[in-house]
Order: structure tokens, then C-alpha cells, then sequence
């Protein structure tokens, strides 16, 4: 399963990836509104892939390394999931998007969102998807808006009593 844009491919997120990605997740700028906010060790990245690659083969979905097609660089993550951390909009399918310090300001997160939620309402035939955004991020509400994405609502997320925007599209 590969997907491919003008710039990007997207393929599933494989255990092997773990060492590329290990450097993306340990940024504390990128991780400051993801979950926690806390940066990733490369044991966690590890447990990511690893727990990505098998929710791959069980359920034909999931997380996509985003490469550069010119290099073939990992430069980010582009994501389906379940937002079980937010029961109140369940069910729903989150799509969701992370890249590589260097790459930001390239326009690389809504090319591979957008591969991602076309992947989400062509193949898996769902007629919505949602993005979870924390309510500070205004990049990743920038990258929703751009996707045509439209707030549906502003919550908390309970564990961590984070502020979150729910941004939401239609088929």
C-alpha cells in the first residue's frame, strides 16, 4: 500500500523505520502539543513502530511514513487512529500529521493530510474524519483549515486536561 503525491510517498510506518523517525519524535517543538507534550526516547519511537506496523497488518490501516520522493527521506508521519483519548467524539477516525523540523514551511503536512483523507474516504470508504488539535497549535489549525477541515468543537481532553479543538470533514 503506497501512496504518492507530487513531492511525498506515504507507506505504511514499518517497524524498520524506528531510527529514522527516532530524531522527529525526540523534538521538543514538535511534540509539544502531541499527547503529553513530552518528547519521545527512541525505546518509545521503537514501541511506536512496532505497535504501528501490527495495527497495519490487523487492520489495513493506520500510521504512513511520509518520504520525499527526490530523496526518499523520512521526513514525517501521517496518521489515521482511533482518538480513543477524547470518548466524547466517538466513534471517529483522526487523521493526523507530524514533520520534520527542517521540512516545516514546505507545505508538507496538508500534501500528505490530504493523501492520508483521501486514502480514509476512498479505500476505507469513510464519509468523516476528525482532527484533534490542541487549541495553542495554530500550524496544525492552519494545516485543518487548508484541508477544508471545520471546527466542530472545542473540548478537553480528560487524562491530560489539555484544551483541544476538534476540526471535522466530510466526505
Amino acid at each position: 500500500m503506497e501512496l504518492e503525491t507530487e513531492r511525498l510517498l506515504l507507506r505504511p510506518l514499518a517497524a524498520a523505520d524506528a531510527a529514522a523517525l527516532a530524531p522527529i519524535n525526540a523534538d521538543p517543538e514538535i511534540m509539544r502539543y502531541i499527547g503529553t507534550g513530552d518528547p519521545r526516547t527512541p525505546e518509545q519511537t521503537e514501541a511506536l513502530c512496532a505497535k504501528a506496523a501490527a495495527h497495519w497488518d490487523e487492520h489495513g490501516w493506520g500510521a504512513f511514513a511520509v518520504c520525499e520522493r527526490a530523496t526518499g527521506e523520512l521526513v514525517g508521519l501521517g496518521v489515521l487512529a482511533t482518538p480513543s483519548f477524547l470518548p466524547e467524539i466517538l466513534p471517529a477516525t483522526e487523521v493526523g500529521w507530524r514533520v520534520a523540523r527542517s521540512r516545516w514551511g514546505r507545505g508538507y503536512a496538508p500534501e500528505a493530510a490530504r493523501a492520508v483523507i483521501g486514502f480514509a474516504f476512498g479505500e476505507l470508504g469513510l464519509d468523516r474524519v476528525v482532527s484533534c488539535i490542541h487549541a495553542e497549535n495554530a500550524a496544525s489549525v492552519r494545516v485543518a483549515e487548508k484541508l477544508g477541515m471545520v471546527l466542530e468543537r472545542e473540548t478537553v481532553v480528560p487524562r491530560l486536561e489539555v484544551p483541544c479543538r476538534v476540526y471535522e470533514r466530510k466526505a
